[in-house]
């Protein structure tokens, strides 16, 4: 078993603006894990809020042992970035050495469309407003919140869309105070689901809070384990595999979020259709689904994810599983 992983770097459409800053390019890591003839591949997106850089992610994954499968790999890296490359690499590389695809191999039903989030960028509120009427033919958008001027922004951005389904991201930029007083204005504009309002670490400002938009941890869950500390806080957990540490991780966390009475929602880093292509498996049947990370780029890898009205399709063998 060879494993190899090199950087790539995909140019966005635009500027993509979120509260923590600004960005042009993705830019990712590609792992390839070579066995007998054969070649599987995966792609993460490693995340300063996880105190993630490209060097350190790579270092993870070099620091390997030669022979290991997907069971081992949960004893040698914890979640993050580098597990999800190689277990998504690994996951490709049994589907191509068994001749069947990944949800065969899961046990999963054969999966179809669904219909994901488009994300705005975070920009003035008339700008937003000309993005929302540009996009207002996609029915879920989501916007990145966070600053002293969103209700401004909501309120431009349901002004240039009238009729789509509306969710908020405030990527832990509000405090309690803040969110009370914006709950009823998002009732009133007909926002679907709240995303992280309060940092991870001060989310027990939750307890007891009325809901009436549906709360989802995003910062706040990683894995199976953070389930527990979530009780009485959020109604949705965000699934990333790039925060469980791969597709084995996140069916797992999907099976108990649910049964723990969560709705699901499956979201992403800003990736190419490779880093995509396994959480289409997850995002079966969510809540939400936000896999939009190749809408936002201006160049893809071959054989992308399929976007249409039906919603963002899963991949074909010849892009992954």
């Amino acid at each position: 078993m060879q494993v190899s992983v090199t950087r790539d770097v995909f140019k966005l459409a635009q500027v993509f603006t979120i509260s923590r800053g600004s960005r042009t390019e993705a830019k990712v890591l590609t792992v390839r894990i070579e066995e007998n003839g054969v070649t599987g591949w995966g792609e993460c997106v490693p995340y300063a809020r996880y105190d993630e850089t490209l060097e350190s992610v790579t270092a993870e994954i070099e620091g390997l042992p030669e022979v290991f499968d997907r069971a081992a790999l949960y004893d040698l890296l914890p979640a993050g970035a580098a597990r999800n490359a190689v277990d998504c690499a690994l996951w490709d590389l049994e589907a191509k050495h068994a001749g069947k695809r990944v949800w065969e191999l899961a046990g999963l039903p054969k999966p179809g469309p669904e219909i994901t989030a488009y994300t705005l960028s975070l920009d003035s509120p008339e700008k937003m407003r000309a993005q929302a009427a540009q996009n207002a033919f996609r029915p879920l958008l989501k916007i990145k919140l966070g600053t002293p001027d969103d209700m401004a922004r909501l309120e431009a951005v349901r002004a240039g869309a009238p009729e789509a389904t509306i969710i908020v991201d405030a990527n832990e930029g509000w405090s309690a105070e803040v969110y009370a007083d914006l709950a009823p204005h998002l009732v009133r504009l007909g926002v679907a689901l709240v995303e992280q309002p309060l940092p991870a670490g001060e989310d027990d400002a939750l307890l007891g809070m009325e809901r009436p938009v549906p709360v989802c941890a995003d910062e706040s869950c990683h894995d199976r384990a953070s389930l527990a500390g979530l009780k009485g806080k959020y109604d949705v957990v965000n699934i990333k595999l790039d925060k469980t540490g791969g597709l084995t991780e996140a069916l797992a966390l999907r099976e108990a979020a649910l049964a723990g009475g969560y709705r699901v929602m499956v979201g992403c880093m800003v990736g190419s259709s490779l880093a995509m292509a396994p959480a289409t498996l997850v995002a079966q049947g969510a809540m939400v689904t936000d896999l939009d990370g190749p809408l936002l780029l201006a160049e893809d890898r071959p054989q992308p994810l399929i976007f249409d009205d039906t919603g963002v399709h899963p991949p074909e063998a010849a892009l992954w599983g």
